[in-house]
């Protein structure tokens, strides 16, 4: 936390750069209000990067784009329903709102727009107090109605007036609380917790995209775990991805297994870990931190009481894998996240045969075959499934994984794994056994992938071969 005096010196250089003090001039020479608003003023005061440049004025949204024409190079209108324009000035993505005072009508999904028509009643229309803050332009006055600063100061997450308004507003704003207190690391207001749980129900109204959006940003959060923690104690979870709450598993007195809850919360934290030590990724990687957390949602479903204290879950790796593709569709995740996200947990226990006894090149070739783009997010996802508390244990499937990953390196070296395909293409078969393409040269090119994953790379002449030897045999 910045000291009032620092954060506004630096709110200070930053309406001096060229974007933000065009805009003011431009605004304050048409005769409208301008205010930096907050997530850029919240940052300021927490010594965090400031990414996003978001504006609120007076002006409408005809009067926004007549004023920033002549100093933008590109405007957009899309939010024009919503109050927002979008522009580029001097270089930088800026987006300006008229005052608003809409709200939800508890119903419907989407809100009345209503402009506003003062700053101070925009601002207390927001999620919270720490992000109802305000810089006016150009005159670098601070804007604080609901006494924000106090709440960054005290680390606490609170609405700006009653919880139960805020949330009947808009409830995703309960979504967003469980994010804040992740990103920021913020504890929860009492009252606004005690709302949070009586009006999770709420959450319905809103809809499946925007819940996704939400869920999205937590998870790429640099430490998603608390944030989590409390949409499933606010019970907002058992609403929009209850097979994450139905892993808190009773324990049996006679049976006894490890706390899969807390397990996936560590599996998701360890993922993250990996993600971020081992590289190849841009930022946070939304496809591994899903499967982290969804990863064992097949276990429920699956539990089944073994003699002798045993608890088993057989195949939670394939039922898991369904359950998290009908839950994404649902929440309107994207075909290719679904995709690679199903396809992780389905195959997130295949290594533990690894440990075992030593594979083949074939079994690593498989693997590999089965992985195909998702490979690295296999690496991760299955490192960062071993939980264990046992040292020894742990070590061991470390090193095992290691000695597997180094074999797919040297495989990969030998034969160009990435690309594994049989030695013979479709045009070379139809050739060789006189076929005009249908069943039989899938069926025939099926084969030759399969020697060529058992034996590696056969050369043309043995494909050939052994590709005439099936198809006469296969009347046999």
């Amino acid at each position: 936390m910045q000291s009032v005096a620092t954060a506004l010196t630096r709110l200070g250089d930053l309406a001096a750069t060229p974007p933000v003090s065009a805009l003011a001039q431009a605004f304050a020479a048409a005769g409208h209000e301008l205010a930096l608003v907050g997530g850029p003023v919240r940052d300021a005061f927490l010594d965090r990067a400031i990414n996003d440049l978001d504006f609120t004025t007076d002006a409408t949204p005809d009067q926004i784009l007549e004023i920033v024409k002549p100093i933008s190079d590109a405007q957009w209108d899309i939010g024009r329903a919503f109050g927002t324009i979008g522009a580029r000035v001097a270089g930088e993505t800026v987006e300006i709102t008229t005052y608003r005072a809409d709200s939800y009508d508890g119903q419907t999904r989407k809100p009345e727009v209503v402009f506003g028509l003062s700053l101070e009643d925009d601002l207390l229309r927001r999620d919270f107090t720490v992000n109802a803050l305000a810089l006016r332009l150009p005159g670098l006055t601070l804007v604080d109605p609901a006494n924000g600063i106090d709440d960054l100061l005290a680390g606490v997450l609170r609405t700006p007036i009653s919880p139960e308004v805020s949330f009947g507003d808009d409830p995703l704003r309960m979504m967003r609380a469980a994010r804040f207190t992740a990103q920021l690391g913020f504890r929860l207001d009492l009252d606004t917790a005690v709302a949070m749980e009586a009006m999770a129900d709420s959450i319905r109204n809103i809809s499946a995209e925007r819940v996704c959006e939400e869920l999205s940003k937590l998870l790429r959060s640099d430490s998603p775990h608390v944030g989590l923690e409390l949409l499933v104690e606010s019970g907002l979870f058992d609403r929009v991805l209850p097979e994450i709450p139905a892993l808190r598993l009773e324990v049996d007195e006679h049976h006894h297994h490890k706390d899969v809850y807390q397990h996936t919360l560590t599996v998701l934290d360890q993922a993250i870990g990996y993600e971020k030590s081992r590289g190849g990724f841009d930022g946070p990687d939304l496809i591994v931190r899903l499967a982290a957390l969804l990863h064992d949602i097949g276990k429920p479903a699956t539990r089944k009481l073994e003699p002798g204290g045993v608890v088993s879950f057989y195949h939670h790796d394939l039922v898991g894998s369904k359950l998290a593709k009908k839950r994404l569709r649902a929440l309107r995740f994207d075909n290719d996240t679904i995709a690679a996200v199903s396809k992780l947990i389905e195959l997130h226990l295949r290594f533990f045969g690894y440990s075992e006894g030593a594979w083949t090149d074939s079994a690593v070739r498989r693997y590999v075959r089965d992985a195909g783009d998702q490979l690295e997010r296999l690496h991760i996802l299955t490192r960062a499934d071993v939980t264990t508390r046992n040292r020894r244990k742990a070590d061991r499937l470390g090193f095992a994984y290691d000695d597997l990953e180094q074999r797919i390196r040297e495989l990969a070296e030998q034969e160009e794994m990435a690309a594994v395909r049989p030695d013979l293409d479709g045009e070379q078969i139809m050739a060789v056994l006189g076929v005009r393409p249908g069943r039989e040269v899938g069926d025939a090119y099926r084969y030759l992938l399969e020697q060529r994953l058992d034996d590696g790379p056969l050369g043309e002449e043995e494909a050939t071969r052994r590709l005439q030897v099936w198809w006469a045999g296969r009347g046999e």
